[in-house]
């Protein structure tokens, strides 16, 4: 990363000892009164005073942890249901012999969706086109 893109152009090239001890009004995008805000309210005047804050360090350890942290237990349950449900949908995707002679699912869903059922779409999709020429037809 190029540091000179995230602080302020009077700072461009100065090496991180001095950014460090430079003003937070030294960040791209950090105002005089910004940086008067976080003096009042947390006592820092520098880069890094806020580096060393400690709600920043908290706030950055919790967002590294968030994504290494594993799913909860019944997130877990969740998956694994939606997992098996899927299975139960589409056994096609279990291996089967040539000669089994299965062509049907053995339990149907209770109603199929045309509008979303894969095997309609290209009916669903002539159908339209029909109606739309002649609607288009019809206002002529």
């Amino acid at each position: 990363m190029n540091i000179d893109t995230i602080v302020d152009g009077s700072y461009a090239g100065k090496c991180f000892r001095d950014l460090c001890n430079a003003p937070l009004s030294a960040l791209r995008g950090v105002g005089a009164k910004d940086a008067k805000a976080l003096h009042q309210a947390f006592n820092i005047t520098t880069i890094g005073d806020l580096a060393e804050l400690k709600f920043v360090k908290w706030a950055t350890a919790i967002h590294t942890l968030a994504a290494e942290e594993c799913d909860t237990r019944e997130q877990a349950a969740k998956e694994t249901l939606l997992d098996e449900a899927v299975e139960m949908t589409f056994p096609a995707s279990d291996p089967i012999s040539v000669d089994a002679g299965i062509t049907r699912i053995e339990v149907p869903p209770d109603m199929v969706n045309a509008q979303t059922d894969h095997q309609n779409a290209n009916k669903i999709e002539a159908n339209t086109e029909k109606a739309e020429a002649k609607a288009l037809a019809a206002s002529r």
